[in-house]
């Protein structure tokens, strides 16, 4: 009987290790999905508070 249970409980202790790992990689996922999101709103309002100068920066000098 000690055996069954010796098994059991490794069972029970592996299954607890993997259902927190994927609680933890849900995590990161959603941490990784907001840091997409700020990123690419940030890059807008920059992009959008920036106005356009002209040709300034479309020509580059290659032979200097």
């Amino acid at each position: 009987m000690n055996s069954v249970t010796n098994v059991s409980t490794s069972y029970a202790m592996e299954m607890m290790g993997v259902a927190m790992s994927k609680t933890q990689q849900e995590e990161q996922g959603r941490q990784a999905l907001q840091l997409l999101d700020s990123t690419a709103s940030s890059s807008k309002q920059i992009q959008s508070s920036a106005p356009a100068t002209g040709n300034l920066g479309q020509n580059i000098n290659v032979k200097a």
